[in-house]
């Protein structure tokens, strides 16, 4: 099985080189590209997914529709984005940029992330059908409720997707919904 490279980028995501997935992910973690994908729907509802327990750093945490990352040599962070969504769970939507932001996460004595991460959202109101080896469970959760299961319990959730959230905090849900469609 081919192995999958991922681009470095300094802290201005100037791309700066390739590795491996797995060196990136290694001790403290090598800084690289990552994508986040947001889904709503028209009830104004979040699609919260559950990561598959073959998933090596956070299996079976909650987590956005998907988290992945561009490949090299060419991936756009876009384009990854609308491959993830239709590999994870078997869906297509616009997308749309919102924002990226850097962080750094340890999960126990595993590995990391350590990302720019650009965050996109789409509008989905289809069926979803998840690939198991990515994705154990989904659910539709309203947003404000969401924000108190994590604020109660932040250790069932993925750091991105609370990262995400925080900055979310300031946007109206709705607004971003009606401005998509």
């Amino acid at each position: 099985m081919k192995k999958e490279t991922l681009f470095l980028v300094d802290k201005n995501d100037k791309i700066i080189g390739f590795e491996e997935k797995e060196k990136c992910h290694q001790e403290k973690g090598l800084l690289h590209r990552g994508v986040f994908v947001l889904i709503f729907n028209f009830k104004n509802q979040f699609l919260l997914t559950q990561r598959s327990k073959y998933k090596s750093l956070w299996p079976l945490i909650f987590d956005g529709a998907c988290a992945s990352h561009p490949r090299y040599p060419k991936e756009s962070y876009l384009e990854c984005a609308k491959r993830r969504i239709n590999e994870e769970l078997g869906i297509s939507s616009p997308l749309k940029y919102l924002f990226k932001f850097q962080y750094q996460a340890r999960y126990k004595n595993l590995g990391s992330e350590k990302e720019i991460c650009a965050v996109f959202m789409g509008v989905y109101n289809g069926k979803i059908k998840p690939n198991k080896k990515e994705v154990a469970d989904y659910k539709w959760v309203d947003f404000e409720k969401l924000k108190k299961e994590i604020k109660k319990d932040p250790e069932r959730f993925t750091p991105w997707l609370k990262k995400t959230l925080e900055r979310l905090n300031f946007l109206n849900i709705l607004d971003l919904i009606k401005n998509f469609l």
